[in-house]
């Protein structure tokens, strides 16, 4: 099961990093004007906002599930407070990556709220949701105990019930993918009839029902933009468009365009749980430059109680 996490984990920052060079440029056209077909990692040079980045880093997103990472590898589970002392100082400190509005206003806020709950912006953006892969190193065995985390950390920089729910599917979904023995289709549907995600059913539905389109052209369409309206039919058409193969499901995301770093560490979470590490593309996860920082925090870990490989 470990290998599965593993997987989660490295699929969620490898569709970070894949979507570095094309991350927030709308003009389809343009990208492939550009770059033609992309199937590799891209130097961000299309647009300002990660020009102090190079090819295989992380976009602001991967940097804060980075954070969540070293917190859960190093701790018995997920402590907000703790995870709260290393974000402040991640974006206080000299930070050179794109501070983005829910992280700005849960900066300005620190300085006023007395609980961690205060603090939080209602950003209704997808990346509050996108960062969760680590979390399953902690709770890779315990349903509830991930579902409260998820919870928790996700409500430090977007209580916004849509992205919440969000972030509770997509972590329940992966767990799933680790656990039973059915396919990303099936597990959304299942997860569907539960009836627990109605602020966010009908954007997987219209995900679930876009499949037969050609995945850019369905984006454009479901969408590309940054909020969980905006995004969460096209994540759900990637991952079941595309369930059985990681690498067309990036390349898709990518040649997209849009808020493709959010969507493709849902995708790669989803996807890498499901299809294990042999999926992914060795040369994508050669070119990430964390990637050994990454297995030694996932190696270190103190959860192997949970896991099959000690």
């Amino acid at each position: 099961m470990l290998e599965r996490v593993r997987a989660a984990i490295m699929g969620s920052f490898v569709g970070d990093s894949m979507a570095l060079g094309t991350h927030w440029v709308y003009d389809q056209d343009a990208i492939r004007r550009r770059h033609g077909r992309v199937d590799s990692f891209l130097k961000p040079d299309m647009v300002q906002y990660h020009q102090n980045r190079e090819l295989g880093d992380f976009t602001h997103y991967g940097d804060q599930a980075y954070e969540l990472l070293m917190e859960v590898s190093s701790d018995d589970s997920f402590d907000v407070n703790s995870f709260a002392s290393r974000f402040r100082s991640l974006f206080k400190g000299d930070y050179k990556g794109y501070i983005d509005h829910a992280t700005q206003q849960t900066l300005d806020l620190i300085g006023e709220c007395t609980s961690y709950e205060e603090c939080a912006s209602h950003s209704t953006d997808l990346g509050g949701a996108s960062r969760i892969a680590p979390l399953l190193l902690a709770y890779g065995d315990d349903m509830h105990g991930l579902m409260d985390a998820t919870q928790r950390f996700v409500s430090y920089t977007h209580d916004e019930i849509r992205v919440k729910e969000a972030a509770a599917f997509f972590a329940e979904l992966s767990y799933k993918m680790i656990h039973e023995e059915i396919s990303p289709v099936v597990a959304i549907r299942e997860l569907l009839e539960s009836k627990r995600f109605m602020h966010i059913e009908s954007m997987i539905r219209e995900g679930l029902n876009s499949t037969d389109k050609d995945s850019v052209h369905a984006i454009a369409f479901l969408g590309m933009s940054c909020s969980v309206e905006g995004a969460l039919a096209s994540t759900i058409h990637l991952i079941v468009k595309y369930e059985d193969d990681f690498k067309e499901a990036m390349i898709n995301n990518v040649m997209a365009g849009g808020d493709s770093a959010a969507i493709g560490m849902l995708v790669g979470m989803v996807l890498g749980a499901y299809l294990g590490m042999d999926a992914i593309p060795e040369e994508w996860l050669s070119a990430l430059k964390r990637r050994d920082d990454i297995n030694a925090l996932i190696n270190h870990t103190k959860h192997f109680h949970y896991y099959d490989v000690a």
